[in-house]
């Protein structure tokens, strides 16, 4: 069962939200919040497996409570749902530890994927979100890439490896399905890869696979 905490300063979209996870068997709302500051308190309280959180809301805004969320509760992903897509929001959410950022235009299934893939350990991106990500990245690949492959040298290349998987979007469970090795091991590989690339989770990561040519 996948535990969520919902978090929106909008009763009625806190319930429609709702009642999309409902439809899923293997997802459950443990606490819902109307602020930010209150997310905070829920997540440390009942530290779910996912943090769905909304941008705008008072006291304490979606992205300040997911990077107090991350730091508290790093077992808990972080997932930004909003109807705001600007770049400083993106970069904000995604620099500050975020899982995924998904709006709130999109599909159902979406939104149920999203949650899915960050409790597995992955990361997901709407799709319109995903194609601003790469096209900014693709901008900057020429300057970048270069000094990426230099971060990835010091990687084995098995680890290599994992971080193409990463950067795929791929979680644990289906990476060690996709090289025939535990679970375990692939933490293993993750934690490796994030302490020698100096990031501070998957979706930076994911970043520099990217940036370096591995995705």
């Amino acid at each position: 069962m996948i535990r969520v905490l919902l978090a929106d300063d909008e009763a009625m979209v806190r319930a429609g939200v709702r009642a999309i996870l409902s439809a899923d068997p293997g997802i459950e709302v443990v606490a819902e919040a109307g602020d930010g500051r209150e997310a905070v308190g829920l997540a440390r309280a009942h530290r779910p497996d996912v943090a769905l959180l909304d941008i705008r809301m008072p006291r304490l805004d979606g992205l300040a409570a997911g990077e107090q969320i991350t730091r508290a509760v790093p077992e808990t992903a972080v997932v930004i749902l909003t109807t705001f897509s600007e770049d400083t929001y993106i970069t904000r959410a995604l620099g500050g530890g975020a899982s995924g950022f998904l709006l709130k235009s999109g599909d159902p299934h979406e939104l149920l994927s999203g949650v899915r893939a960050a409790a597995e350990g992955g990361a997901f991106l709407s799709p319109k979100v995903a194609r601003h990500v790469i096209s900014e990245l693709g901008a900057r690949r020429l300057a970048r890439g270069a000094a990426a492959r230099t971060r990835t040298e010091v990687l084995t290349v098995r680890e290599r490896e994992v971080l193409a998987l990463i950067g795929a979007g791929l979680s644990n469970a289906e990476i060690a399905r996709r090289l025939h090795i535990t679970e375990g091991t692939v933490k293993g590989y993750v934690s490796a890869i994030l302490d020698r690339l100096e990031v501070g989770n998957r979706v930076q990561a994911a970043i520099v696979a990217y940036e370096a040519g591995l995705v």
